[in-house]
């Protein structure tokens, strides 16, 4: 199935790799996630990748401020690192070469973050995990993923979720819920949608990155997203 992008940045969240469990990684779901990037890596397409830690650890858990909210971030930022180093393992058992660059120094796991190097491990063919979000606290790996979409170059940042697009209210709880099959950047703004965080959004806008929200949980969506078919919500400018 030919592609319709040269170079994709994919935003999974830390509870994707959840799968029925209540903390940590469900290796199963590691094991099917990685096996859908398998499929889109043999499209010859450079994928770039960027996980959360929300099934390790999550700054709401922290509400009652037992730890200050940098250290927390940090604490999340390393709990992104663990999850890129399984992805990881789990792309290279599948014959799939990676790179996790982490934006924290972790060198005996990791490289450290440098975009002419994650463009050049692109360039010959490897997959790139970005660990450790921004590097600073303050900022969600959605804003992350947006600066490195931005930073390499990639055509589309896609944003895989547990519903297929974006809707007016979560379906989950009002089934009723209007899907939008498109959106600009102002109406998530203005309406406040539940797509990714406010800067996120605004550094997307400002750059005119397009962003494709889609489900994870359906089967080859992910190669049906890079083919161009019509997969999830697309959130851009007008027109």
């Amino acid at each position: 199935m030919p592609s319709k992008y040269r170079r994709v940045l994919l935003k999974i969240s830390g509870e994707a790799l959840l799968g029925q469990e209540s903390f940590g990684l469900d290796l199963d779901s590691v094991r099917s996630i990685a096996s859908e990037v398998a499929d889109v890596y043999h499209m010859d397409v450079q994928v770039a990748l960027v996980i959360g830690g929300g099934n390790i650890f999550r700054g709401a858990k922290n509400s009652d401020n037992t730890i200050e909210r940098a250290t927390g971030d940090y604490i999340g930022m390393v709990a992104t690192v663990i999850n890129a180093l399984a992805f990881q393992s789990a792309l290279e058992k599948l014959d799939v070469p990676t790179r996790v660059l982490s934006a924290i120094a972790m060198s005996q796991v990791a490289e450290p973050y440098i975009r002419r190097r994650a463009i050049r491990h692109l360039e010959k063919g490897r997959v790139v995990i970005f660990a450790a979000g921004t590097g600073n606290p303050f900022f969600t790996t959605d804003t992350a993923a947006s600066l490195r979409a931005m930073e390499i170059g990639a055509d589309i940042l896609m944003k895989a979720t547990k519903v297929d697009g974006v809707f007016s209210a979560d379906p989950e709880i009002e089934p009723d819920a209007l899907k939008f099959d498109r959106l600009t950047y102002r109406d998530v703004l203005e309406k406040q949608l539940k797509v990714m965080d406010a800067t996120a959004i605004a550094l997307c806008m400002d750059n005119d990155m397009p962003i494709m929200v889609f489900s994870l949980k359906r089967a080859g969506n992910l190669v049906r997203a890079v083919a161009g078919e019509k997969v999830g919500t697309i959130v851009a400018e007008e027109g």
